[in-house]
């Protein structure tokens, strides 16, 4: 039997969980303990069978005030996604202006996410000679 230490993230509390499965893990043979609330074997199950995570990363802007915009994943997507989706968004580049929410890339890395823009960047005007 292993024996994992987990921080539940759901909720204020920070439950320091453990997490105790055999060599097949499934959401039948996992025992959670040290959770306070109900989500806290939820999380512990999630992230054991079917890590997620957030990816945050920058994209170009051509045209802009700045050379690059933050952008993120609009909902979790499978941990082993994330290599995938990093390298599609490599080679994106925005044209500005960009705000906030604008859509940057439909269902990335075969996830079913959208990734959005969390920065926005405003047009570059040149300014003439007088």
């Amino acid at each position: 039997m292993t024996t994992k230490q987990i921080t539940c993230i759901l909720c204020p509390n920070g439950c320091e969980l453990d997490v105790s499965y055999g060599d097949a893990p499934t959401a039948e043979t996992i025992t959670v303990e040290g959770n306070l609330c109900a989500r806290g074997e939820g999380y512990a199950l999630e992230e054991l069978l079917h890590p997620k995570r957030t990816l945050t990363t920058s994209v170009l802007v051509r045209g802009g005030t700045q050379p690059q915009t933050s952008v993120k994943t609009a909902a979790p997507i499978p941990r082993e996604s994330l290599a995938a989706a990093r390298e599609a968004l490599r080679s994106t580049t925005l044209d500005a202006p960009v705000s906030i929410g604008d859509l940057v890339a439909r269902d990335i890395a075969d996830t079913g996410v959208d990734v959005v823009v969390t920065r926005t960047v405003t047009q570059h005007h040149a300014i003439e000679p007088s």
